[in-house]
C-alpha cells in the first residue's frame, strides 16, 4: 500500500463544502435583514430602460407596520413590572386602543400610557386597530393627572394611525378631547417621555405625545398624516403612496435633523419584530438615561423646559 505524501496537502474535509454552503446561506440572511433597514441599492436597468429608484421612506413604512412588529403590552412585558391597568374615563367608557397604569421601571414607579394596535385579528378589532375615541383621550389624561399628584414620571407609548374618525367618536367630542390632552399635557409638573414605537399619525399620536423629550423607534414613522392619506388628498390617487411617503419626511433621521424629535433609538438588526427583547433592551436604555436627566428639575422647570422644546418646532422669520 502507497504512504500518503507527508509534503502534499492535506484533503478538504467531507464537511467543507456542507461548512460552505452554511456559511452561505448565514451570509444571505444577514444581508436579507440588513437590507430591511438600510438603502437598498436600484436594480440595473434592462434594455435601456430608466433605472429603477428605491424608497427607503417607504421601506420604513413598513417596517413600522409590520404585523409582528412589538405593541405596548410586549415592551411592558419585556421593561416593566407590577403593572397594574386603570380602566375607564369616568365619563362614558374604557377604550381598549388607549391601555394606561402604575409599573415600575428599575426600582421608580413611572405612569405608563400607551396605543395598543393588538396582534391577531380578534385582538385587533377589539383594540379598534389602535385607533383610540375620546373616552380613551380622556382615559390618558385622568391617569395623567393622576400620576401628577403622585409625583410619578409619565412614559407614553406612540403606535397608530391616527384618532378614530368615525361618527361614534366625532359626537362624543373626539377634537376637543385631543385638544384639551395637548393643553393639559403642556402644564404637568412631572417629567412626560414619549416614544413613537410604530406608526405615528396625526394628532391621534400627539394626543399622547406632549413630552419632554420625545424618541423615536429607528424604523418607526411619525407624520401629520398617512401616506395613502396624502396621496389621495394631494393627487386624488393612494397608489402614489410612496411618492407621498418621501415628501413626508416621516423617517426617524429626517425628523431628528428638524428636531422634532429628540433621539433614535435603535433597533435590532432587521428590525424590531425579529427580536422584541433586543428592542426593548435598547428602548429601556434609552428610557432610564433621559428619566435620570429629570430628576434635579422641579414641577416649574419641567413646564418650562416642555414649553421651550415645543416653541422651537416650526421657526418663520418676517422681513423687517
Amino acid at each position: 500500500m502507497d504512504r500518503p505524501d507527508p509534503n502534499s496537502s492535506p484533503e478538504p474535509s467531507r464537511d467543507e463544502p456542507l461548512r460552505q454552503e452554511i456559511e452561505r446561506l448565514r451570509h444571505e440572511v444577514e444581508q436579507l435583514r440588513r437590507g430591511q433597514t438600510e438603502p437598498a441599492e436600484a436594480a440595473p436597468p434592462e434594455n435601456g430602460a430608466e433605472p429603477a429608484t428605491v424608497n427607503p421612506a417607504w421601506e420604513r413604512v413598513l417596517l413600522a407596520r409590520h404585523p409582528q412588529r412589538p405593541t405596548f403590552l410586549d415592551f411592558v412585558r419585556e421593561l416593566f413590572a407590577d403593572f397594574v391597568e386603570l380602566h375607564g374615563d369616568r365619563r362614558f367608557g374604557d377604550d381598549p386602543a388607549l391601555l394606561g397604569g402604575f409599573a415600575s421601571f428599575q426600582g421608580r414607579q413611572v405612569m405608563l400610557i400607551g396605543q395598543q394596535r393588538g396582534r391577531d385579528v380578534k385582538e385587533k378589532i377589539r383594540c379598534n386597530f389602535g385607533m383610540a375615541k375620546p373616552e380613551g383621550y380622556r382615559k390618558a389624561l385622568r391617569l395623567m393627572r393622576l400620576a401628577e399628584k403622585f409625583q410619578r414620571p409619565i412614559l407614553t407609548f406612540v403606535d397608530t394611525q391616527g384618532a378614530y374618525p368615525g361618527v361614534d367618536a366625532e359626537e362624543r367630542g373626539q377634537a376637543e378631547a385631543i385638544a384639551l390632552n395637548l393643553r393639559e399635557m403642556a402644564r404637568l409638573g412631572v417629567p412626560v417621555i414619549a416614544t413613537v414605537t410604530g406608526e405615528g399619525g396625526s394628532g391621534g399620536a400627539l394626543g399622547i405625545a406632549v413630552g419632554n423629550r420625545v424618541l423615536m423607534l429607528e424604523n418607526a414613522m411619525y407624520s401629520v398624516i398617512s401616506p395613502e392619506g396624502c396621496a389621495s388628498i394631494m393627487w386624488r390617487d393612494a397608489d402614489r403612496k410612496q411618492e407621498a411617503a418621501m415628501a413626508l419626511r416621516l423617517t426617524a433621521p429626517e425628523l431628528l435633523g428638524y428636531e422634532l424629535v429628540d433621539e433614535i433609538v435603535p433597533e435590532p438588526a432587521g428590525g424590531a419584530h425579529l427580536d422584541a427583547a433586543a428592542a426593548a433592551r435598547l428602548l429601556g436604555e434609552a428610557l432610564q438615561r433621559n428619566l435620570a436627566s429629570f430628576e434635579s428639575l422641579s414641577p416649574g422647570e419641567l413646564r418650562a423646559q416642555r414649553y421651550e422644546r415645543f416653541r422651537r418646532l416650526g421657526p418663520f422669520f418676517t422681513e423687517a
